[in-house]
């Protein structure tokens, strides 16, 4: 009986730590700290970027990156070097993120409708220079792909943004 609930008690903290651990990444997501580089030209339809997060956690850092990556692509955009082009967000509305938070609030959840668009391009391990200690955190910077192309039908057909083109209706 005391190993069942030695057991028990063991699983509940489990549980309750992992809880804390996603309201923590989830609060530091929320805060939108991280940049955003463009690493090299993509297949047609994706922009391949490395995106530097922060955190306490490595590994939170490291799984944010890919919601922080598919935000940076609708909201803010990036610089053009390496070779590629400056890219502009998709979205144009500086409140829109607020306007649609309705559309946005899930969308960005944990395990949300955002995942379909990203992916880490390498097995997920990071390199030492892609892994800084500044301060009393971690700037992790990921390489992922956007499938930028059909995040942007998506985002249309939601009526989250405009269609391409659509300022230049025929007469």
């Amino acid at each position: 009986m005391n190993k069942i609930l030695k057991l028990g008690i063991l699983t509940l903290a489990v549980i309750l730590t992992s809880c804390s651990a996603s309201k923590t990444a989830e609060k530091y997501t929320r805060q939108w700290r991280y940049e955003i580089e463009p690493v090299a030209v993509a297949t047609k339809g994706s922009y391949l970027i490395k995106v530097w997060s922060y955190s306490k956690k490595q590994a939170v850092a490291t799984e944010q990156a890919k919601k922080n990556a598919v935000h940076g692509v609708i909201f803010r955009g990036f610089a053009g070097m390496n070779g590629v082009s400056r890219k502009p967000p998709l979205a144009n509305g500086p409140n829109l993120e607020n306007e649609k938070k309705e559309f946005f609030d899930p969308f960005f959840a944990d395990g949300g409708k955002y995942m379909k668009y990203v992916s880490i391009t390498n097995d997920g391990s990071i390199a030492a220079k892609d892994r800084l200690k500044v301060g009393k955190e971690y700037k992790i910077g990921v390489i992922v792909s956007v499938a930028v192309d059909e995040l942007r039908k998506d985002l249309e057909d939601a009526g989250i943004i405009r269609k391409l083109g659509a300022g230049f209706a025929p007469r």
